[in-house]
């Protein structure tokens, strides 16, 4: 890998880590174009890639925000739907045309920005 491969991909990785700190979410949203850029990856790859690269980034931004004192108790009913959710996500979204996928997340994306801004 070329040195300047290696710098653009720290680079993706600060972004996403800096935008997930900020936000408490969303650095998948910065990886996911920065990892499609050059890297050779196919779109299934890209996903799943951002994922494992998302979630320590995402336990450390939850710790050091928390003070590692973990919210729990808080969190438990949402991963009660959460887990199953992102399992039937999994084994179903593969069905789904990565177009559409695109178009739903961007106006996902758009949507949260308007509310936000009202």
């Amino acid at each position: 890998m070329r040195l300047s491969q290696k710098l653009h991909n720290v680079l993706a990785g600060c972004a996403a880590g800096a935008v997930n700190g900020l936000f408490g979410a969303g650095g998948g949203m910065v990886l996911v174009p920065l990892l499609s850029k050059g890297q050779g990856f196919s779109e299934g790859e890209i996903f799943s890639s951002s994922i494992v690269i998302i979630l320590p980034i995402c336990l450390v931004s939850l710790g050091v925000g928390t003070g590692w004192q973990l919210p729990w108790q808080e969190a438990f009913p949402f991963l009660l739907g959460g887990i199953p959710g992102g399992i039937l996500a999994a084994i179903f979204g593969r069905r789904i045309p990565v177009l559409w996928l695109h178009r739903v997340l961007g106006i996902l994306i758009i949507y949260g920005g308007l509310r936000y801004l009202w």
